[in-house]
C-alpha cells in the first residue's frame, strides 16, 4: 500500500515484536490506513536473517500460540502447511522453521497496513506529533510510535583478537571455515548462546583449541510448580544436556574453561588466535531528540506519551515467586506482555 505522511501509530521494526505490535493495533480495531510499518526489508528482523539454525528454548506449542493469537494474522485461514505444524507441540526446534511462518504473516500483514522500506534515523517531538526522519531525508509524522527495533550483540575490546561474529558462531556450516589446526578460539560467557557456541566449534571443528572465558558459573532452568526458576537465563532442553554431560562431567581435552578474574585468564588468552563474544545483548542505538537514552518503564514499556518500547530491546522485568527478577523474554512471552499493556498504550497518547 501507498503511504501519506501523517498517522496514528508507527511500528518501527518487522521482527517477531513487530509483527506482534501490527497484529495487536488491528485486533483492537485501529484503522489500517492510519498505521505505519516500517523496516529496512521486512525479512522478520534479526530473528529471520541470522538466527536460522539456532535451537530453540521454546516449545513448539509456544510457537503455535503466538501465530494464532491474532486475529489479523488469520493463520488458521490460510491454504498451506508450514514445517512448524508438522513437529510435535511438545518438542522445540529450530528458529528457520518458526521464521518460516513468520515470513507468511509479516507478507499477509503488508497487505492490510502502510509499509515503508527504509531505516529510521531520528524521533522527535513535533506539534503533539512523533517526527520520524528517514536515511532518504524522508519525514512521516505519527501520534504513536512503538519501537520493535531489535537488538545487537554486546562485543569486548581485544584488538590481538580476530572477532568471529555470533551470527558465525552459532552457524556449524559457516563456523567450519574457521577450523584448522593453527587456530585457538576464545569465547566469552555462560549463557545460552555461549553453551551454542561451545558446542559447535567442538562438534565441527575438531582440530580447534578453545577456551571459554566466563564471569558467572553455569545456570539451568528448572521447574518448580507452576514456577520455571530461572526461565529465561537458565539453560534448558538440549543445550542444557549438553552442558551437564561436557561441562560438568567429561571436559572435552581441545576445551579450557577459567574465569575471567583467575589470576591464570591473562595467560591463556595470549594463547588464543579468535574471539566470539557470547556475552549477550543490548538494544540498538536510536537517536530521539532531548533524550539523553532510550529508557522505558520495564513493566509497562513506556518510554514517552506516545512513545512506547516492545520486544527483545525493552523486555517486560517480572519477578518469580522465589524473588529473582528476569527480563523475559520469548515470543510467547511477548505475545502475553503485549495483550495486557496494549490498553494502556491506546489511551497514552498526547
Amino acid at each position: 500500500m501507498n503511504f501519506t505522511d501523517q498517522y496514528e501509530w508507527a511500528v518501527v521494526g518487522a521482527g517477531p515484536a513487530g509483527i506482534a505490535a501490527v497484529g495487536k493495533l488491528l485486533d483492537n480495531g485501529i484503522n489500517s490506513n492510519k498505521i505505519l510499518w516500517i523496516d529496512p526489508d521486512f525479512s522478520v528482523g534479526d530473528f529471520g536473517k541470522k538466527w536460522h539454525l539456532v535451537p530453540s528454548n521454546t516449545r513448539v506449542k509456544l510457537f503455535l500460540n503466538f501465530l494464532k493469537e491474532c486475529s489479523s494474522f488469520d493463520f488458521l485461514q490460510k491454504d498451506q502447511i508450514f514445517e512448524i505444524e508438522k513437529i510435535p507441540t511438545d518438542e522445540t526446534c529450530n528458529l528457520g522453521i518458526m521464521a518460516e511462518a513468520l515470513q507468511w504473516i509479516t507478507n499477509h500483514l503488508k497487505l492490510k497496513v502502510h509499509f515503508k522500506e527504509d531505516i529510521m534515523t531520528t524521533l522527535k517531538m513535533k506539534n503533539r506529533f512523533w517526527k520520524l526522519d528517514f536515511q532518504n531525508n524522508k519525514q512521516i509524522f505519527s501520534k504513536n510510535v512503538i519501537l520493535a527495533t531489535g537488538s545487537e550483540e554486546k562485543t569486548l575490546t581485544y584488538s590481538d583478537l580476530k572477532t568471529i561474529p555470533l551470527e558465525i558462531a552459532l552457524n556449524p556450516n559457516k563456523l567450519k571455515d574457521y577450523s584448522n589446526t593453527y587456530t585457538s578460539i576464545a569465547v566469552f560467557g555462560s549463557s545460552h548462546s555461549a553453551i551454542l557456541v561451545l558446542r559447535n566449534i567442538l562438534e565441527n571443528c575438531p582440530n580447534t583449541k578453545v577456551f571459554n572465558f566466563y564471569k558467572s558459573q553455569l545456570c539451568y532452568a528448572l521447574i518448580s510448580g507452576d514456577t520455571i526458576l530461572h526461565d529465561n537465563t537458565g539453560l534448558k532442553g538440549t543445550t542444557a544436556q549438553w552442558a551437564k554431560e561436557y561441562l560438568h562431567g567429561n571436559l572435552p581435552e581441545n576445551l579450557t574453561r577459567i574465569d575471567i578474574e583467575d589470576d591464570n585468564s591473562k595467560t591463556e588468552l595470549l594463547k588464543c588466535t579468535h574471539a566470539i563474544y557470547a556475552i549477550g545483548f543490548q538494544k540498538r542505538n536510536i537517536q530521539i531528540d532531548g533524550f539523553s537514552n532510550c529508557e522505558y518503564n520495564p513493566q509497562t514499556g513506556i518510554i514517552a506519551p506516545g512513545l512506547f518500547g516492545f520486544g527483545i530491546a525493552f523486555p517486560q522485568l517480572k519477578q518469580d515467586k522465589f524473588g529473582n527478577k528476569e527480563y523475559h523474554v520469548g515470543l510467547w512471552k511477548f505475545m502475553n506482555y503485549i495483550n495486557n499493556i496494549m490498553p494502556i498504550w491506546l489511551s497514552y497518547s498526547i
